[in-house]
Order: structure tokens, then sequence, then C-alpha cells
């Protein structure tokens, strides 16, 4: 254990506990994010001397010492200007008694292996050491990881910025809400309060601040709208930064709200989600009203892949084919989008999940791939039963997924048993579909008439007698009709695909 990690697991709360039972809220770790500038130090001595609102249900109230701690994240980006900042704010912490984590991350590294941008990279790097730290100190003190607090020093400006950056690029209302309060344990308790305010506040108190000469380089989106789009507003409106406040604020509950709506109807309209596939039911969707379509859509696209960085122009494409009622599109980080029977189907960018090339024993079970397992064994035809209906009634109750199959015309002896080949599809098989009384029929033909999207045809498992012997069953979907039972059957192969935990896979 560090020795700042000793020195905060061995402090005590100074506020009382409820009787009777611990309070977590009280001894809860609040990190404090703080670079050095003029906003995060005003928030660290606010934070140790002054009352602050950190969304806890307490309102505005002072913070017990023993449970903050402060996070310097050094970019190791600007030489010895980041090593000053790394000792400025060591050494505010410990004049208010503060234990202080400084990490350091090479962000130039970091958006190198992305997608380049540094702003980004850094930001990620932050908030990744700040969840960490935060997770550390809950586990020492012993309290759920919710009960922690983040805290930034974003303001008024901030937000302001923000919104303009935002709807520079393209935006809807969750880019033009800004920057939220809280966002699950991170909180902002300074986004009332301006840039000028907190200065003016750090001067009264004798307080200097560190200055990133990077802030006034308008070749980053940010500090050009500091510098170039926010005076031209304010010329207009002086109170610009609390006016678009409110603004930021009701858009902010209005998202809220849609992003509810949205989430009622994606989990009406979807039909599968496994691992990087979601299923959604397109007819349905293309009837949506698309101001929650569009939520749908991006928040499935995240769902599947939830580092895709989405536009406005990647969701409206999804869209388009939905309305079409076909076709595909590729969308950032290599998310599939496709609508084939009826479905828009979303799809990471993996590897697919092809069914094994492996004997199956009898009896036995097979492991496949996506934690599917298909399994074989023999048993007794029922006697003084009409074995044809009883193997009907059992596929049936089924739904598919268990059939129930003459053992010797599937080549498996009736007394010693044998073995199954597994594998996938290949070009040019045909079988005779239970059901068709001895027509054929290309199996590429029987998946399209199953309604299974071309990307996950590889992945059906197909049971046969051998390699390059005649088909068995198309698992899950459908049996070769030469292996029906028969009034005469006397052992039954009974051939089952489920998941892992035993119940029966949802195709």
């Amino acid at each position: 254990m560090s020795s700042v990690s000793r020195r905060y697991a061995t402090a005590q709360p100074r506020f009382e506990r409820p009787s009777g039972q611990e309070d977590e809220e009280l001894r809860a770790p609040v990190v404090l994010m703080v670079s050095g500038g003029a906003d995060s130090t005003a928030l660290l001595v606010l934070a140790a001397t002054s009352a602050l609102d950190i969304d806890d249900g307490r309102g505005e109230a002072r913070i017990a010492r023993e449970r903050l701690h402060v996070l310097h994240v050094n970019h190791q980006l600007r030489g010895i200007d980041a090593e000053e900042d790394e000792e400025f704010v060591r050494g505010i912490a410990q004049d208010f008694g503060i234990p202080c984590d400084v990490r350091r991350v090479d962000v130039t590294e970091l958006a190198a292996q992305t997608d380049g941008n540094v702003e980004n990279a850094g930001r990620v790097a932050r908030y990744a050491a700040a969840v960490e730290l935060a997770n550390e100190l809950c586990a020492e003190v012993g309290c759920s990881r919710s009960a922690a607090r983040i805290l930034t020093a974003h303001t008024a400006d901030d937000r302001a910025e923000t919104f303009f950056m935002n709807a520079i690029r393209g935006t809807g209302a969750a880019g033009l809400s800004s920057i939220p309060r809280r966002r699950n344990r991170i909180v902002r308790p300074l986004l009332d309060r301006t840039h000028d305010e907190l200065c003016e506040l750090l001067r009264m108190r004798g307080i200097v601040w560190r200055e990133d000469a990077t802030n006034a380089d308008t070749r980053y989106l940010r500090a050009f709208v500091r510098h170039e789009v926010l005076p031209v507003a304010k010329r207009r409106n002086e109170r610009l930064a609390a006016s678009l406040a409110n603004t930021c604020d009701i858009l902010s509950d209005e998202d809220a709200y849609l992003t509810a709506v949205a989430a009622r109807a994606r989990r009406d309209l979807t039909r599968r989600s496994d691992e990087g596939l979601v299923a959604l039911d397109a007819a349905r969707l293309a009837a949506t009203e698309v101001a929650i379509a569009r939520r749908v859509v991006r928040a499935a696209i995240l769902e599947v892949c939830p580092e895709a960085r989405l536009e406005a122009r990647h969701v409206a494409a999804v869209l388009r084919l939905v309305a079409a009622r076909e076709g595909s599109a590729t969308i950032p980080m290599g998310v599939d989008a496709r609508v084939e029977h009826g479905l828009l189907v979303l799809r990471a960018r993996i590897a697919d999940a092809r069914a094994t090339d492996a004997w199956l024993e009898v009896p036995g079970e097979l492991e496949l791939p996506g934690g599917r397992v298909l399994a074989a064994r023999l048993r007794p035809a029922p006697e003084a039963t009409d074995v044809p209906a009883f193997a009907r009634a059992h596929g049936l109750e089924w739904a598919g997924e268990s059939v129930l199959l003459d053992a010797e015309a599937c080549g498996v002896d009736a007394t010693s048993g044998g073995r199954l080949w597994v594998d996938g599809p290949h070009a040019g098989d045909v079988l005779c579909p239970l059901g068709m009384h001895g027509q054929s029929k290309k199996l590429s033909d029987l998946l399209n008439s199953a309604r299974v999207p071309a990307a996950e045809r590889a992945g059906v498992p197909v049971v046969r007698t051998g390699p390059s012997g005649s088909i068995v069953w198309v698992a899950g979907i459908r049996a070769d009709e030469r292996c029906r039972c028969v009034p005469g059957t006397r052992m039954l192969l009974e051939l089952t695909l489920s998941d892992a935990e035993g119940a029966v896979s949802a195709r």
C-alpha cells in the first residue's frame, strides 16, 4: 500500500454515522481532479473550506476532509511545464492536508494507438485514472463503488464552450445539453460559477494557479471557441454563460425523458441480443417516430460496439436502410448494419462464430463456438406408441432445438452407439428436409427460408453421417427426411442444441 493510501485508510470521518448502521455516504471517497489551473485549484480550495453540492442527497454541505483525495494526471505533453504543474498540485494539496495521487500517462502514444486526437486521448486517460483511483479507495474503506464521487472543475464557461463546440461539429439534443451536472459518479459542482468568479475567489485568498499555454492555441477547437466565438456572442449578451446554462439544463431534462422513452421502445423492438450483435424489428422501427428511432439505433450500435464514434450521418444511413427494407452499410469501428428478413441486424466486426469441424460421440456432447453445446444420446422407442407421432410431438415441444431420429437410419449402432460429424454448411449441400416427402432442397435455400442472416450462416451446425456423408440434422432448423422415425423404429437418436447452461439455444 502506498503512503498516500495508508494516510487515507487510517483516517476517520468527522461526521457521526446514523445509529445502528454505517453510513457509507459519509465515508465514501471524493476524488478531486486537479490540473493546477484556476478552476481546478478553486475546486480544491472550495472542497476543503466551503460547502459544495456533490449530489449525494444532502444538498450543499461540507465534505469531511478525510474523504477528499486529489488526483493529478500528468499527460507528459509540455515538458518542464508539465513537471511544474505536477509539483504545484502536490504542494497545494499538502497545504490543505489532502492526500494527492499523481498518475503519468503518455498521451501522445495513447492518441497514436486510437484516432490520433490528443485532446480525446487526454480526456479518456484522466477519467480512466479517476475511476481507477476511486475504485481503489472504495475497496480500502469498504464501501460500494457507487457511493464514491469524482469531482471535476467544469464551469458555466466550459459548458458554453462545449455547447458551441458540439454545435460546430453537428450534434443532437444530448450534445447540445453540453456538460451534465452529473453522470454516474462524476459530479460537476461548479457548473453555476464562471471562470472569472473562480479567479476572483483565488485572488481574494492570495492563491496563485498555473496557466496552460495551449489554452491560447486556437488550433484546438475549444480554444478557438473560447477566444474567437464566445467574445463575439458576449457582445450581444453579457450573461451568455448563464443563459446557455439554462438552455443546457432544459435540453438535458428533455434528453433524459426521450432517452427513457427510447429505451422502452428498444426493448419492445429487440428480437435478438448477443455479444457483438443486436437484431431489431425493422418494420416496427420504420413506423416509430423518427426522434425515438434515431435514439434506438444509436443505443443499439453502442451496445454492439461501445467505442464507436458515431455521428448523425451514420445513424441516418442506418435509418435509410430501414426505410428501404433492405441493404447494408458499414459504420465506424467496423459495425455492419444490414436489413434482411424483416430485421435490422447490427453486428460488430469480430471473428465469426463458425461451427466446429469435429466428431460428436453418441452418446456425448460437443462444445460449439458462442457457448453452445450439441448433445446426442440413445433412447429406446416407447412400446405400444405411435413412434412417428411421438417424435413429431417432441420436436414441437422443443421448438426444433431437439429432435428424435431413427438411430439406425443415421448410421448409429443401436447397441454400441457411434459418432457423427459436425461442421458448417458447404457449397452445394443438398438435403431432403423433413416434411417435404422426399423432395430435395439446397441447404442455402433452406437457410434462406428459415430467415438465417447471411452473416450467421457459417455458424449453423450441420450434423452429418461423416465428413463427406449425408446430412442428418441442420441443428435447430430441420432434420433430413431419410432419418425420420418410422413405425418400425426401435432405437431413437436424440440430438439437442443448447447453450452452455443447458437452456435451449435461442436463434
